[in-house]
């Protein structure tokens, strides 16, 4: 049984590193073209994706399954994890926690922001060359603004933060001093992660993803 977890725990710590990681990196980089690019640079780098061979295989084994296991068995962990204190300082002790929340966040957020963007695509009732328009009238909302930015910060927070984990978990940061350095270099890669995103949805909001004729229709809870 304690082999068991432990080999649940290392699947765990891997897959949200290898392949999810990749993906929340390439995901930032795409919406971060919207707003370094604009709407053209933004439904290029969609495009790009789109194009890409066994487009359906890649995300189904490099996203979608890996992202459920990583999110149901840390929402498991969430739930029996108990404080660690006595086993790290302070500091330590509230990565922890935070990491927990922001897992819920994160995997709750996941999978609503799915369900309005792919899951309306596959239901045909936006295209990918829509995709940023959508995203305008969904961000446009003060209330969908906060949302996503709650959503990307702890995302952002959650990823770097367990990329701490994990270099310490696989054994590739030993020692205090390791440790620490990792500990700086995350912090900051989440600050960047988390400018980045937040820009992003500024992109969104600008006038060059509007669209002549809305689609708020389909677009539930905006108000």
């Amino acid at each position: 049984m304690k082999r068991g977890y432990f080999y649940s725990r290392k699947l765990h710590s891997l897959l949200g590193i290898i392949p999810l990681g990749f993906f929340f990196v390439e995901h930032m980089l795409t919406n971060y073209s919207a707003f370094e690019g604009g709407k053209e640079a933004f439904q290029g780098s969609v495009k790009f994706l789109n194009e890409l061979p066994l487009i359906f295989f890649l995300e189904l084994f490099g996203i979608w399954l890996p992202l459920l296991y990583h999110g149901v068995y840390g929402l498991y962990i969430a739930y029996t994890s108990k404080n660690n204190v006595g086993n790290y300082n302070y500091g330590r002790n509230v990565a922890f926690l935070m990491q927990r929340i922001t897992g819920v966040i994160t995997f709750v957020f996941v999978i609503w922001h799915v369900y309005e963007t792919r899951v309306q695509i596959a239901l045909g009732n936006i295209t990918h060359e829509q995709l940023g328009t959508y995203m305008h009238d969904i961000i446009t909302s003060p209330l969908m603004f906060i949302i996503y930015l709650v959503g990307a910060i702890s995302a952002s927070y959650h990823f770097t933060n367990g990329l701490w984990a994990f270099l310490v978990s696989w054994g590739i940061t030993v020692g205090p001093r390791a440790q620490n350095v990792s500990a700086k270099i995350c912090m900051g890669l989440f600050i960047v992660m988390a400018i980045m995103f937040t820009l992003s949805l500024i992109g969104f909001r600008s006038a060059e993803f509007q669209a002549a004729e809305a689609i708020q229709s389909i677009i539930p809870f905006i108000g």
